[in-house]
């Protein structure tokens, strides 16, 4: 056991290492190395949804500032920048997440009505992150956004991975499944993405709006059975039609589009590692798409700190052990409670180290908002639980009842960092000292 690491040392260095991946996920920092040469005669029009849109278009007005663009992005309410330019040439606009609303529906119009009418000439600059689906969240002919809204809470209640719950969404929308593509020809289409899903796979990635999707209306309705998904008649009609079937890998429709992935959640685990070596800390990158129960990869992940503590494996101390990918949380209908993914996970973790010395850890959100709550995430040690229970609060009740934030806000462990304008989803560090 290294005696000089103390709870603000240890808490001070997960914060770091938790700032350095979500700086490897920067637009402005990113971005631009990606970025396309500019047509000789076309127009460049810029589009684009998710929790990093803001900063991605100011990335790209300012690595082309002399170039003419025209274009609409969508970002999450309150997702702006702290000083926006005096001027955009790419239009912002705001939609609601997680929970769709009409604002984010017009501004998906928008963008749809910005790309027809392309020539061949014409490059259209597509910017693509988590959050997406939601936010650019337009009804398929015969549907209502009432009826997405229905649809949209079923899955995040269903305990559903995100690509599953993304083919659901593709077959019920007229934007996304590689539909905006659609939209846009004969243009070319290059796509510049932030990844937030578990292997980087385009097609889940804010549903895939540009590019070709594998899955097909049986597939979608075969999932909606098998998690009993109470959705609205009409969507549940519209799947049993499946009429306007996506477009497929080869589609000739497709035929020149780029995709680029400028940061990925693999980037930002590997800038975390070299952060760590930079302070004497040997790291170990477990994965970038841990998937499973929130609460029960936290428990796995606490057996493997034990292990390192114990007997020095996967490696010796003083280590840290990063992972990251999209754990979900199974509501159970009429459940309330604050927090989401992130603190679930951490809370597992905590409970199931039990106090366990000279080990702290952090699971946190890189977009800065873990489920419904005001925290990106916490960090726990080894008074986490005691502090807590001295609070009044019963930690493994509390994990029950969905209530993990309001353990960390107990105990001073949440972090806020507020919108960080990018999202390489959850990043979860475990310090063995």
């Amino acid at each position: 056991m290294t005696s000089d690491w103390t709870e603000p040392r240890a808490v001070a260095a997960l914060r770091a290492l938790f700032d350095a991946g979500v700086r490897a996920a920067d637009p402005l920092a990113v971005l631009a190395p990606h970025l396309p040469a500019p047509p000789k005669n076309g127009r460049v029009v810029v589009v684009g949804a998710g929790k990093a849109a803001a900063k991605m278009a100011l990335a790209v007005e300012r690595a082309w500032p002399e170039v003419p663009l025209t274009g609409l992005v969508i970002a999450p309410h309150g997702a702006d920048l702290p000083d926006p330019p005096d001027h955009r040439r790419i239009a912002l606009r705001f939609g609601a997440h997680p929970r769709p609303d009409a604002s984010g529906a017009a501004a998906a119009a928008g963008i749809l009505a910005a790309v027809r009418g392309l020539t061949a000439d014409d490059l259209v600059l597509a910017l693509i992150s988590g959050g997406g689906s939601s936010l650019s969240t337009l009804p398929a002919e015969g549907l209502t956004l009432e009826d997405l809204v229905a649809v949209n809470q079923a899955l995040l209640d269903s305990g559903a991975p995100i690509h599953e719950m993304n083919c659901i969404r593709k077959h019920l929308s007229a934007f996304s499944g590689g539909r905006l593509a659609l939209a846009a020809a004969p243009a070319r289409v290059v796509t510049l993405a932030i990844s937030d899903v578990p292997g980087d796979d385009p097609e889940v990635i804010a549903s895939g709006p540009t590019v070709a999707d594998p899955s097909t209306f049986e597939e979608a309705r075969a999932l909606v059975a098998h998690y009993r998904m109470p959705l609205p008649e009409a969507a549940m009609r519209h799947l049993a039609e499946g009429r306007d079937e996506t477009p497929k890998p080869g589609d000739p429709r497709l035929a020149g589009h780029e995709l680029r992935m400028i940061a990925t959640p693999l980037m930002a685990l590997r800038a975390m590692a070299e952060a760590a070596r930079g302070m004497g800390l040997a790291p170990l990158i477990l994965g970038d798409a841990l998937e499973g129960e929130a609460r029960t990869v936290g428990q796995a992940l606490a057996g493997i700190a034990r292990s390192a503590a114990s007997h020095g494996l996967p490696l010796g101390a003083p280590c840290v052990l990063l992972s990251g990918g999209e754990t979900t949380v199974t509501m159970a209908p009429g459940t309330q409670g604050a927090g989401g993914r992130g603190t679930e996970c951490l809370l597992g973790m905590a409970l199931a180290l039990n106090g366990a010395p000279g080990t702290w850890a952090l699971c946190a959100d890189t977009d800065g908002i873990d489920g419904k709550s005001d925290a990106a995430g916490a960090i726990a040690g080894p008074g986490t639980l005691e502090a807590a229970r001295k609070a009044g609060l019963d930690p493994r009740a509390a994990l029950a009842q969905h209530r993990s934030y309001d353990v960390f806000e107990a105990a001073g462990g949440l972090i806020r960092t507020g919108p960080t304008l990018t999202n390489v989803n959850d990043l979860r560090i475990l310090l063995v000292t």
